[in-house]
C-alpha cells in the first residue's frame, strides 16, 4: 500500500512539472503571436501537449521538462514510438477540427529547464518518422 501511495505522489509530481513546463511554452508561444488552440488534447492513447496556430500553420508541440541530461535526454524521450503517437493523434485532432484541414502542419518540440524555455525545435520531426 505504501509503495502505491509513493508511486501516486511521484506521478502527481511529474504531472505538475509537465503542466508547469507547458505553461511556460504556451505563454512564450502566445507572446510570439501564436493562438493556443488546445492543450492536453487526448484521444485514445495519444495526447497533444499544445496545439497552436499562426499564419495558416498548425503546430503540434511536444513539451519536455529537461533535467541534468539535457538534449540527449530530450532526444530519447521523444523517440520513434512517441513521434508516431503524436502524428496519429494529430490526425485525429484535424478530423475533429475540420477548420484546420488546410493548414500547414508541423511537429515541434520544446524543452523547459529551470522554469524557462531552454530550446525550441521547429519541424523537429516529419509526419513520416
Amino acid at each position: 500500500m505504501e509503495g502505491r501511495i509513493a508511486g501516486n505522489r511521484a506521478a502527481a509530481s511529474r504531472t505538475a512539472k509537465g503542466r508547469a513546463a507547458e505553461d511556460v511554452v504556451a505563454v512564450a508561444m502566445a507572446s510570439g503571436g501564436w493562438t493556443i488552440v488546445a492543450r492536453n488534447w487526448r484521444r485514445g492513447a495519444g495526447e497533444l501537449d499544445i496545439v497552436a496556430c499562426r499564419d495558416g500553420t498548425l503546430a503540434f508541440v511536444e513539451v519536455k521538462a529537461t533535467d541534468a541530461f539535457g538534449i540527449e535526454g530530450l532526444e530519447s524521450s521523444v523517440g520513434r514510438r512517441k513521434r508516431q503517437r503524436i502524428v496519429e493523434t494529430s490526425k485525429l485532432f484535424i478530423a475533429a477540427h475540420r477548420e484546420f484541414e488546410y493548414a500547414a502542419i508541423r511537429y515541434d518540440v520544446a524543452s523547459v529547464k529551470a522554469g524557462a524555455m531552454a530550446e525550441y525545435f521547429e519541424n523537429a520531426f516529419a509526419e513520416r518518422t
